[in-house]
Protein backbone atom coordinates (compact mmCIF):
# COMPACT_ATOMS: atom_id res chain seq x y z
CA UNK A 1 0.00 0.00 0.00
CA UNK A 2 1.16 3.47 -0.59
CA UNK A 3 -0.10 6.88 0.51
CA UNK A 4 -1.55 8.54 -2.50
CA UNK A 5 -3.26 5.41 -3.34
CA UNK A 6 -5.32 5.38 -0.15
CA UNK A 7 -5.92 8.74 0.55
CA UNK A 8 -7.49 8.49 -3.11
CA UNK A 9 -9.72 5.72 -1.74
CA UNK A 10 -10.66 7.83 1.14
CA UNK A 11 -11.54 10.12 -1.25
CA UNK A 12 -13.58 7.94 -3.11
CA UNK A 13 -15.68 6.83 -0.16
CA UNK A 14 -16.44 9.97 1.73
CA UNK A 15 -15.96 12.40 -0.58
CA UNK A 16 -17.99 15.38 1.04
CA UNK A 17 -16.82 14.79 4.56
CA UNK A 18 -14.27 17.51 5.71
CA UNK A 19 -10.72 16.40 5.43
CA UNK A 20 -8.46 19.70 6.62
CA UNK A 21 -9.77 23.12 8.67
CA UNK A 22 -7.69 25.88 9.09
CA UNK A 23 -7.98 29.55 9.20
CA UNK A 24 -6.70 32.32 7.09
CA UNK A 25 -7.28 36.36 6.56
CA UNK A 26 -11.21 35.61 6.07
CA UNK A 27 -11.12 33.38 9.24
CA UNK A 28 -12.03 29.46 9.41
CA UNK A 29 -12.05 27.92 5.83
CA UNK A 30 -12.29 23.85 5.61
CA UNK A 31 -11.72 21.57 2.37
CA UNK A 32 -13.35 18.33 1.81
CA UNK A 33 -11.67 15.23 0.81
CA UNK A 34 -12.61 14.96 -2.75
CA UNK A 35 -11.43 18.84 -3.11
CA UNK A 36 -7.64 17.73 -1.30
CA UNK A 37 -7.41 15.07 -3.66
CA UNK A 38 -8.02 17.14 -6.59
CA UNK A 39 -5.85 19.78 -5.77
CA UNK A 40 -3.39 17.01 -5.29
CA UNK A 41 -3.78 15.45 -8.95
CA UNK A 42 -3.19 19.58 -9.87
CA UNK A 43 -0.25 19.73 -7.91
CA UNK A 44 1.48 16.32 -9.31
CA UNK A 45 0.55 17.78 -12.92
CA UNK A 46 2.69 21.08 -12.07
CA UNK A 47 5.88 18.81 -10.80
CA UNK A 48 5.05 16.18 -13.85
CA UNK A 49 4.84 18.63 -16.70
CA UNK A 50 8.03 20.21 -15.20
CA UNK A 51 9.45 16.61 -16.08
CA UNK A 52 9.85 15.40 -12.38
CA UNK A 53 9.43 12.06 -10.46
CA UNK A 54 11.46 9.07 -10.23
CA UNK A 55 14.24 8.07 -12.51
CA UNK A 56 15.32 4.59 -12.50
CA UNK A 57 16.30 2.37 -9.49
CA UNK A 58 18.05 2.99 -6.30
CA UNK A 59 21.82 0.79 -5.95
CA UNK A 60 22.14 1.81 -2.16
CA UNK A 61 20.17 2.51 0.89
CA UNK A 62 21.63 6.15 0.66
CA UNK A 63 20.36 7.21 -2.32
CA UNK A 64 17.43 8.49 -3.84
CA UNK A 65 16.34 7.93 -7.45
CA UNK A 66 13.64 10.77 -7.45
CA UNK A 67 13.27 14.35 -8.10
CA UNK A 68 12.91 16.42 -4.67
CA UNK A 69 10.18 18.51 -3.31
CA UNK A 70 11.68 21.37 -0.79
CA UNK A 71 8.02 22.34 1.40
CA UNK A 72 9.71 25.56 3.21
CA UNK A 73 6.32 26.05 4.40
CA UNK A 74 4.35 27.19 7.98
CA UNK A 75 1.32 24.94 8.75
CA UNK A 76 -1.66 25.05 6.14
CA UNK A 77 -2.85 23.07 3.73
CA UNK A 78 -0.48 23.59 0.94
CA UNK A 79 2.10 21.42 3.20
CA UNK A 80 -0.29 18.53 3.52
CA UNK A 81 -1.03 18.90 -0.54
CA UNK A 82 2.49 19.37 -0.90
CA UNK A 83 2.94 15.95 0.14
CA UNK A 84 0.16 14.30 -1.42
CA UNK A 85 0.86 15.80 -4.98
CA UNK A 86 4.50 14.83 -4.72
CA UNK A 87 3.69 11.14 -3.85
CA UNK A 88 1.20 11.17 -7.03
CA UNK A 89 4.15 12.02 -9.19
CA UNK A 90 6.21 9.94 -7.76
CA UNK A 91 8.58 13.02 -6.24
CA UNK A 92 10.47 12.64 -2.93
CA UNK A 93 9.23 15.38 -0.31
CA UNK A 94 11.50 16.49 2.11
CA UNK A 95 10.87 19.59 5.00
CA UNK A 96 12.88 22.55 5.44
CA UNK A 97 13.15 24.32 8.86
CA UNK A 98 11.96 27.81 8.58
CA UNK A 99 14.00 28.66 11.15
CA UNK A 100 17.31 27.67 9.27
CA UNK A 101 19.80 30.92 7.55
CA UNK A 102 22.29 31.00 5.76
CA UNK A 103 24.77 28.38 6.05
CA UNK A 104 22.62 25.39 7.35
CA UNK A 105 19.97 26.11 4.47
CA UNK A 106 22.80 26.28 2.45
CA UNK A 107 24.12 22.35 3.33
CA UNK A 108 20.37 21.53 3.52
CA UNK A 109 19.52 22.53 -0.25
CA UNK A 110 23.51 21.60 -1.19
CA UNK A 111 22.99 18.05 -0.15
CA UNK A 112 18.93 17.27 -1.29
CA UNK A 113 19.10 19.54 -4.12
CA UNK A 114 15.66 20.29 -4.92
CA UNK A 115 14.12 20.26 -8.28
CA UNK A 116 11.27 22.33 -6.81
CA UNK A 117 10.33 24.41 -3.68
CA UNK A 118 7.10 25.38 -2.55
CA UNK A 119 7.69 28.36 0.55
CA UNK A 120 5.72 30.80 1.70
CA UNK A 121 6.25 34.36 -0.33
CA UNK A 122 8.34 35.94 2.56
CA UNK A 123 11.01 33.85 2.68
CA UNK A 124 11.65 34.42 -1.42
CA UNK A 125 15.23 36.67 -0.30
CA UNK A 126 16.48 33.63 1.59
CA UNK A 127 15.56 31.37 -1.25
CA UNK A 128 16.89 33.08 -3.43
CA UNK A 129 20.43 33.45 -1.71
CA UNK A 130 21.00 29.83 -0.92
CA UNK A 131 19.91 29.04 -4.87
CA UNK A 132 22.74 31.02 -5.81
CA UNK A 133 24.90 29.84 -3.36
CA UNK A 134 24.86 25.96 -4.44
CA UNK A 135 23.97 26.67 -8.06
CA UNK A 136 20.06 25.73 -8.79
CA UNK A 137 17.26 26.73 -10.37
CA UNK A 138 14.23 24.37 -9.67
CA UNK A 139 10.71 25.27 -10.28
CA UNK A 140 9.12 27.81 -7.79
CA UNK A 141 5.79 28.10 -6.46
CA UNK A 142 5.35 30.63 -3.95
CA UNK A 143 2.03 30.78 -1.45
CA UNK A 144 0.54 33.84 -0.49
CA UNK A 145 0.87 34.70 2.89
CA UNK A 146 -0.11 38.70 2.58
CA UNK A 147 3.42 40.01 2.97
CA UNK A 148 3.84 41.20 -0.41
CA UNK A 149 7.72 40.58 -0.73
CA UNK A 150 8.74 41.00 -4.62
CA UNK A 151 9.28 37.46 -6.49
CA UNK A 152 11.90 36.23 -8.82
CA UNK A 153 10.50 36.67 -12.08
CA UNK A 154 10.50 32.84 -13.15
CA UNK A 155 9.03 31.65 -9.49
CA UNK A 156 5.11 31.07 -9.97
CA UNK A 157 2.59 31.58 -7.60
CA UNK A 158 1.27 28.74 -5.91
CA UNK A 159 -2.79 28.97 -6.74
CA UNK A 160 -2.16 29.87 -10.44
CA UNK A 161 0.02 26.96 -10.91
CA UNK A 162 -2.95 24.70 -9.91
CA UNK A 163 -5.62 26.81 -11.23
CA UNK A 164 -3.80 25.81 -14.66
CA UNK A 165 -3.47 22.57 -14.11
CA UNK A 166 -5.84 19.39 -14.63
CA UNK A 167 -7.35 17.66 -11.68
CA UNK A 168 -7.68 14.72 -13.79
CA UNK A 169 -5.10 11.53 -11.92
CA UNK A 170 -1.74 11.22 -14.17
CA UNK A 171 -0.63 7.88 -15.94
CA UNK A 172 1.90 7.39 -13.04
CA UNK A 173 1.78 4.45 -10.74
CA UNK A 174 3.43 5.74 -7.21
CA UNK A 175 4.60 2.43 -5.00
CA UNK A 176 5.19 1.76 -1.40
CA UNK A 177 9.11 1.71 -1.71
CA UNK A 178 9.05 5.08 -2.97
CA UNK A 179 10.81 7.30 -1.05
CA UNK A 180 9.89 10.01 1.49
CA UNK A 181 12.57 12.45 2.87
CA UNK A 182 12.80 13.69 6.33
CA UNK A 183 15.63 15.99 7.40
CA UNK A 184 16.41 15.78 11.13
CA UNK A 185 19.74 17.51 12.89
CA UNK A 186 19.53 15.52 16.01
CA UNK A 187 20.39 16.42 19.02
CA UNK A 188 23.78 17.66 17.78
CA UNK A 189 25.21 18.20 13.81
CA UNK A 190 24.16 19.38 10.70
CA UNK A 191 20.59 18.35 9.10
CA UNK A 192 20.65 14.94 7.78
CA UNK A 193 18.11 12.99 5.28
CA UNK A 194 15.95 10.11 6.74
CA UNK A 195 15.38 7.79 3.37
CA UNK A 196 11.71 6.19 4.19
CA UNK A 197 9.89 3.81 1.91
CA UNK A 198 6.89 5.49 2.25
CA UNK A 199 5.45 1.83 2.86
CA UNK A 200 7.29 1.14 5.51
CA UNK A 201 6.15 4.71 7.04
CA UNK A 202 2.64 3.89 7.07
CA UNK A 203 3.32 1.02 8.64
CA UNK A 204 5.47 2.41 11.38
CA UNK A 205 5.01 5.80 12.32
CA UNK A 206 1.48 6.70 10.40
CA UNK A 207 -0.16 3.63 12.38
CA UNK A 208 -1.09 1.17 9.53
CA UNK A 209 -2.32 -1.62 12.16
CA UNK A 210 -4.98 -3.00 14.10
CA UNK A 211 -5.49 -3.04 17.79
CA UNK A 212 -3.12 -5.87 18.12
CA UNK A 213 -0.45 -4.34 16.27
CA UNK A 214 -0.67 -6.45 13.71
CA UNK A 215 -0.06 -4.43 9.49
CA UNK A 216 -2.85 -3.32 7.88
CA UNK A 217 -2.14 -4.14 3.86
CA UNK A 218 -5.38 -4.59 2.24
CA UNK A 219 -6.77 -1.15 1.39
CA UNK A 220 -10.46 -2.09 1.50
CA UNK A 221 -9.49 -2.98 5.13
CA UNK A 222 -7.57 0.59 5.39
CA UNK A 223 -10.78 2.30 3.47
CA UNK A 224 -13.33 0.80 5.91
CA UNK A 225 -11.33 1.61 8.79
CA UNK A 226 -11.04 5.35 7.61
CA UNK A 227 -14.76 5.43 6.90
CA UNK A 228 -15.81 4.79 10.56
CA UNK A 229 -13.82 7.06 11.89
CA UNK A 230 -15.40 10.53 13.53
CA UNK A 231 -11.71 11.72 14.87
CA UNK A 232 -10.64 14.89 14.19
CA UNK A 233 -7.38 16.11 15.17
CA UNK A 234 -5.58 19.37 15.98
CA UNK A 235 -1.95 19.69 14.84
CA UNK A 236 0.23 22.62 16.62
CA UNK A 237 3.38 20.86 15.96
CA UNK A 238 4.99 22.30 13.12
CA UNK A 239 5.03 20.29 10.01
CA UNK A 240 8.59 20.79 9.38
CA UNK A 241 9.42 18.26 11.97
CA UNK A 242 8.24 14.46 11.90
CA UNK A 243 6.34 14.49 15.36
CA UNK A 244 4.01 17.43 12.86
CA UNK A 245 3.92 15.45 9.45
CA UNK A 246 3.29 12.07 11.31
CA UNK A 247 0.62 13.39 13.18
CA UNK A 248 -1.46 14.83 10.24
CA UNK A 249 -0.38 12.39 8.23
CA UNK A 250 -1.31 9.53 10.24
CA UNK A 251 -4.86 11.11 10.93
CA UNK A 252 -5.55 11.30 7.12
CA UNK A 253 -4.74 7.69 6.92
CA UNK A 254 -6.76 6.43 9.45
CA UNK A 255 -10.06 9.05 8.04
CA UNK A 256 -9.88 11.82 10.64
CA UNK A 257 -10.19 15.36 9.87
CA UNK A 258 -6.72 17.32 10.20
CA UNK A 259 -7.41 21.05 11.96
CA UNK A 260 -5.08 23.72 12.04
CA UNK A 261 -5.29 26.35 14.96
CA UNK A 262 -5.51 29.73 13.72
CA UNK A 263 -1.53 30.94 14.93
CA UNK A 264 0.95 28.70 13.24
CA UNK A 265 4.04 30.78 13.74
CA UNK A 266 4.41 29.47 17.37
CA UNK A 267 2.14 27.94 20.47
CA UNK A 268 -0.84 30.21 21.55
CA UNK A 269 -2.63 27.71 24.13
CA UNK A 270 -5.66 30.49 24.60
CA UNK A 271 -6.29 29.88 20.19
CA UNK A 272 -5.18 26.11 20.59
CA UNK A 273 -8.04 25.76 23.08
CA UNK A 274 -10.50 27.70 21.32
CA UNK A 275 -10.45 25.87 18.25
CA UNK A 276 -10.46 22.70 20.13
CA UNK A 277 -13.46 23.58 21.86
CA UNK A 278 -14.82 24.99 18.57
CA UNK A 279 -13.47 21.96 15.99
CA UNK A 280 -14.75 19.46 18.80
CA UNK A 281 -11.24 18.12 18.42
CA UNK A 282 -10.83 14.14 19.79
CA UNK A 283 -6.79 14.23 19.59
CA UNK A 284 -4.56 16.76 20.31
CA UNK A 285 -0.50 15.87 19.71
CA UNK A 286 1.87 17.73 22.13
CA UNK A 287 5.59 18.40 22.29
CA UNK A 288 6.64 17.91 25.97
CA UNK A 289 6.32 20.29 28.98
CA UNK A 290 7.09 22.95 26.20
CA UNK A 291 3.10 22.62 24.89
CA UNK A 292 1.67 21.11 27.81
CA UNK A 293 2.65 23.79 30.81
CA UNK A 294 1.12 26.41 28.74
CA UNK A 295 -2.05 24.39 27.98
CA UNK A 296 -2.29 23.80 31.62
CA UNK A 297 -2.12 27.72 32.60
CA UNK A 298 -4.50 28.58 30.10
CA UNK A 299 -7.01 25.89 31.89
CA UNK A 300 -6.42 26.93 34.69
CA UNK A 301 -7.32 30.79 34.14
CA UNK A 302 -10.22 29.64 31.87
CA UNK A 303 -12.83 26.97 31.43
CA UNK A 304 -13.04 25.46 27.86
CA UNK A 305 -15.15 22.27 26.61
CA UNK A 306 -13.55 19.78 25.49
CA UNK A 307 -15.68 17.20 25.97
CA UNK A 308 -14.68 15.87 22.74
CA UNK A 309 -11.22 15.42 23.54
CA UNK A 310 -10.02 11.57 24.09
CA UNK A 311 -6.78 11.36 23.91
CA UNK A 312 -3.16 13.55 24.27
CA UNK A 313 -0.30 12.08 22.48
CA UNK A 314 3.18 13.48 23.83
CA UNK A 315 6.07 12.75 21.74
CA UNK A 316 9.91 14.40 21.16
CA UNK A 317 10.50 16.02 24.41
CA UNK A 318 9.16 14.88 28.31
CA UNK A 319 6.02 16.06 30.15
CA UNK A 320 6.89 16.28 33.58
CA UNK A 321 4.86 14.28 36.19
CA UNK A 322 3.22 17.14 37.87
CA UNK A 323 2.06 18.74 34.90
CA UNK A 324 0.69 15.22 33.42
CA UNK A 325 -0.92 14.98 36.60
CA UNK A 326 -2.64 18.39 36.66
CA UNK A 327 -3.55 18.23 33.05
CA UNK A 328 -5.37 15.17 33.59
CA UNK A 329 -7.30 16.81 36.61
CA UNK A 330 -8.11 19.44 33.85
CA UNK A 331 -9.63 17.31 30.85
CA UNK A 332 -10.82 14.09 32.66
CA UNK A 333 -12.14 12.45 29.86
CA UNK A 334 -8.72 12.21 27.67
CA UNK A 335 -5.72 10.39 28.58
CA UNK A 336 -2.29 11.18 27.90
CA UNK A 337 -0.17 8.50 25.44
CA UNK A 338 3.55 9.17 25.80
CA UNK A 339 5.52 7.93 22.51
CA UNK A 340 9.61 7.63 22.27
CA UNK A 341 11.21 7.25 19.25
CA UNK A 342 12.92 9.61 16.27
CA UNK A 343 13.26 10.13 13.07
CA UNK A 344 15.53 7.40 12.38
CA UNK A 345 13.05 4.99 13.82
CA UNK A 346 9.36 5.71 14.34
CA UNK A 347 7.95 5.06 17.96
CA UNK A 348 9.91 2.75 19.32
CA UNK A 349 8.26 2.66 22.98
CA UNK A 350 4.79 4.05 24.81
CA UNK A 351 3.13 4.64 28.12
CA UNK A 352 0.06 5.93 29.30
CA UNK A 353 -0.93 7.95 32.25
CA UNK A 354 0.72 10.80 34.47
CA UNK A 355 3.48 8.51 36.17
CA UNK A 356 7.34 8.42 35.31
CA UNK A 357 7.08 4.59 35.21
CA UNK A 358 8.56 2.21 32.50
CA UNK A 359 7.73 2.20 28.83
CA UNK A 360 6.40 -0.51 27.00
CA UNK A 361 7.74 -1.87 23.46
CA UNK A 362 6.39 -1.27 20.22
CA UNK A 363 5.98 -3.52 17.74
CA UNK A 364 9.50 -4.29 16.67
CA UNK A 365 11.85 -2.53 19.43
CA UNK A 366 14.56 -4.52 20.92
CA UNK A 367 17.07 -3.46 23.47
CA UNK A 368 20.82 -4.20 22.10
CA UNK A 369 23.96 -4.92 24.61
CA UNK A 370 26.36 -1.82 25.17
CA UNK A 371 28.39 -3.67 22.06
CA UNK A 372 25.72 -3.56 19.71
CA UNK A 373 26.01 -7.74 19.36
CA UNK A 374 22.63 -8.86 20.09
CA UNK A 375 19.24 -8.19 21.90
CA UNK A 376 18.89 -8.38 25.16
CA UNK A 377 16.62 -10.88 27.18
CA UNK A 378 14.35 -9.34 29.64
CA UNK A 379 15.76 -9.21 33.18
CA UNK A 380 19.64 -8.80 31.58
CA UNK A 381 20.88 -5.98 33.93
CA UNK A 382 22.89 -3.84 31.01
CA UNK A 383 22.60 -0.62 30.21
CA UNK A 384 22.40 -1.05 26.36
CA UNK A 385 20.79 0.54 23.49
CA UNK A 386 17.64 0.77 22.15
CA UNK A 387 16.88 -0.15 18.70
CA UNK A 388 13.97 -1.00 16.21
CA UNK A 389 13.73 -3.41 13.85
CA UNK A 390 11.00 -4.81 10.92
CA UNK A 391 9.34 -1.05 9.65
CA UNK A 392 12.43 1.06 9.72
CA UNK A 393 14.08 3.66 6.54
CA UNK A 394 16.58 3.16 4.19
CA UNK A 395 19.25 5.12 5.75
CA UNK A 396 20.73 8.93 5.48
CA UNK A 397 20.60 10.36 2.02
CA UNK A 398 24.29 10.65 0.48
CA UNK A 399 26.07 9.71 4.13
CA UNK A 400 27.29 6.05 3.38
CA UNK A 401 29.50 6.26 6.75
CA UNK A 402 26.54 7.71 8.89
CA UNK A 403 24.21 5.05 7.44
CA UNK A 404 26.11 2.29 8.03
CA UNK A 405 27.01 3.17 11.86
CA UNK A 406 23.18 3.71 12.37
CA UNK A 407 21.87 0.90 10.66
CA UNK A 408 23.31 -2.15 11.45
CA UNK A 409 22.87 -6.21 10.53
CA UNK A 410 22.12 -8.20 13.55
CA UNK A 411 20.97 -12.20 12.35
CA UNK A 412 20.43 -11.05 8.80
CA UNK A 413 17.80 -8.70 10.11
CA UNK A 414 18.51 -4.97 9.39
CA UNK A 415 18.54 -2.64 12.81
CA UNK A 416 18.18 0.85 13.30
CA UNK A 417 20.33 2.49 16.57
CA UNK A 418 19.51 5.89 16.60
CA UNK A 419 21.12 6.99 20.31
CA UNK A 420 19.48 6.10 23.06
CA UNK A 421 20.41 4.53 26.19
CA UNK A 422 18.00 1.68 27.85
CA UNK A 423 17.63 -1.31 29.92
CA UNK A 424 15.02 -4.08 29.35
CA UNK A 425 13.23 -5.16 32.80
CA UNK A 426 12.80 -8.63 33.82
CA UNK A 427 8.54 -7.88 33.12
CA UNK A 428 9.87 -6.72 29.59
CA UNK A 429 9.34 -2.98 29.77
CA UNK A 430 12.04 -0.71 29.06
CA UNK A 431 13.32 2.03 31.04
CA UNK A 432 15.16 4.30 28.68
CA UNK A 433 18.25 6.41 30.38
CA UNK A 434 18.45 9.04 27.52
CA UNK A 435 20.08 10.05 24.54
CA UNK A 436 23.86 9.15 24.17
CA UNK A 437 24.62 12.74 22.72
CA UNK A 438 23.52 14.32 25.87
CA UNK A 439 24.95 12.14 28.16
CA UNK A 440 27.71 13.47 30.57
CA UNK A 441 31.19 11.74 31.80
CA UNK A 442 31.66 13.23 35.32
CA UNK A 443 34.20 11.93 37.15
CA UNK A 444 34.42 8.60 35.44
CA UNK A 445 30.68 8.22 35.75
CA UNK A 446 28.14 8.79 33.11
CA UNK A 447 24.89 10.98 33.96
CA UNK A 448 22.09 11.04 31.91
CA UNK A 449 20.94 15.11 31.10
CA UNK A 450 16.80 13.66 30.73
CA UNK A 451 17.26 12.23 34.41
CA UNK A 452 18.41 15.55 35.94
CA UNK A 453 16.25 17.75 33.76
CA UNK A 454 13.33 15.98 35.22
CA UNK A 455 13.92 15.87 38.16
CA UNK A 456 14.45 19.79 38.01
CA UNK A 457 11.66 20.41 35.96
CA UNK A 458 9.40 19.16 38.92
CA UNK A 459 10.60 21.20 41.34
CA UNK A 460 8.27 23.98 43.06
CA UNK A 461 8.79 27.19 40.90
CA UNK A 462 10.88 25.67 38.00
CA UNK A 463 8.97 26.40 34.35
CA UNK A 464 11.79 24.32 32.20
CA UNK A 465 15.68 23.51 32.75
CA UNK A 466 18.22 21.49 30.62
CA UNK A 467 21.73 20.03 31.79
CA UNK A 468 24.55 20.44 29.85
CA UNK A 469 28.67 19.49 31.26
CA UNK A 470 31.49 21.85 31.17
CA UNK A 471 35.05 21.61 31.23
CA UNK A 472 36.15 20.85 34.78
CA UNK A 473 39.63 20.41 35.84
CA UNK A 474 39.17 18.21 38.71
CA UNK A 475 36.09 15.91 37.28
CA UNK A 476 36.62 16.21 33.41
CA UNK A 477 32.92 17.51 33.01
CA UNK A 478 30.75 19.00 35.75
CA UNK A 479 27.08 19.32 35.57
CA UNK A 480 25.88 22.07 35.33
CA UNK A 481 22.00 23.26 34.55
CA UNK A 482 20.03 26.31 33.03
CA UNK A 483 16.64 27.27 34.64
CA UNK A 484 13.91 29.08 33.77
CA UNK A 485 11.96 30.13 36.48
CA UNK A 486 8.09 30.11 36.82
CA UNK A 487 8.32 33.78 38.50
CA UNK A 488 11.02 35.74 39.43
CA UNK A 489 13.30 35.40 41.01
CA UNK A 490 12.76 31.71 41.62
CA UNK A 491 14.17 29.09 43.53
CA UNK A 492 17.85 29.88 44.97
CA UNK A 493 20.73 27.51 44.20
CA UNK A 494 20.43 26.03 47.79
CA UNK A 495 16.57 25.46 47.26
CA UNK A 496 17.44 23.44 43.70
CA UNK A 497 20.53 21.57 45.30
CA UNK A 498 18.62 20.35 48.10
CA UNK A 499 15.38 19.42 45.79
CA UNK A 500 17.89 17.51 43.81
CA UNK A 501 19.24 15.67 46.55
CA UNK A 502 16.12 14.19 47.42
CA UNK A 503 15.90 11.96 44.33
CA UNK A 504 19.88 12.00 42.43
CA UNK A 505 22.75 10.86 43.77
CA UNK A 506 25.04 13.68 44.52
CA UNK A 507 27.54 13.45 41.42
CA UNK A 508 24.01 13.96 39.72
CA UNK A 509 23.30 17.62 41.31
CA UNK A 510 24.26 20.27 38.92
CA UNK A 511 27.41 22.20 40.40
CA UNK A 512 25.86 25.33 39.13
CA UNK A 513 23.09 27.12 38.11
CA UNK A 514 22.52 29.91 35.34
CA UNK A 515 18.71 31.39 34.61
CA UNK A 516 17.07 32.69 32.22
CA UNK A 517 13.73 34.29 31.09
CA UNK A 518 14.00 32.93 27.40
CA UNK A 519 13.04 29.70 25.94
CA UNK A 520 14.94 26.71 26.31
CA UNK A 521 13.03 24.72 23.75
CA UNK A 522 13.07 24.88 20.10
CA UNK A 523 10.30 25.26 17.84
CA UNK A 524 9.24 21.82 17.67
CA UNK A 525 9.46 21.62 21.48
CA UNK A 526 12.61 20.10 21.78
CA UNK A 527 15.67 21.19 23.71
CA UNK A 528 17.53 23.54 22.92
CA UNK A 529 21.16 22.79 24.05
CA UNK A 530 23.29 24.99 22.12
CA UNK A 531 22.04 28.00 23.86
CA UNK A 532 22.32 26.31 26.89
CA UNK A 533 25.96 25.87 26.72
CA UNK A 534 26.53 29.82 25.22
CA UNK A 535 25.07 30.48 29.11
CA UNK A 536 28.13 28.86 30.65
CA UNK A 537 30.54 30.62 27.93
Amino acid sequence: MELAGLLEAIAAAVPERECVVWHDRDGRRARAWRDMVGRGRRLARVLHGRGLGRRGRRTAPWESAHDHLALYLHNGPEYLEGLVGAHMARVAPFNVNYRYTGDELAQLFGDARPAAVIYHAGYAPRIIEVLERVGLQPLLLFVDDGTGTPQPPYARAYEEALEASSQEPLDVQPAPDDLHILYTGGTTGLPKGVLWRIGDLMLGPLGMRRRDHTPITDLDEAVARAVRSDARVLVAPPLMHGAGTWSALGAWCAGACVVFPSRVDGLDAADLLAVAEREKITRIPLVGDAFARPIVAELERRRYDLSALRSLLNSAAGISPGVKERLLELVPGARIIDVLGSSETGFQVTRQGADDRPFAAAPGAVVLSADRSRALAPGEDELGWLAKRGTIPLGYLNDPDKTAATFVTLGGTRVVVAGDRARLLPDGTVHVHGREATTINTGGEKVFAEEVETVLRGLPGVADALVVGRPSERWGSEIVAVVRPATEPGPSDAELREGCAEHLARYKIPKAFARTADSLRLPNGKADYAAARILFG
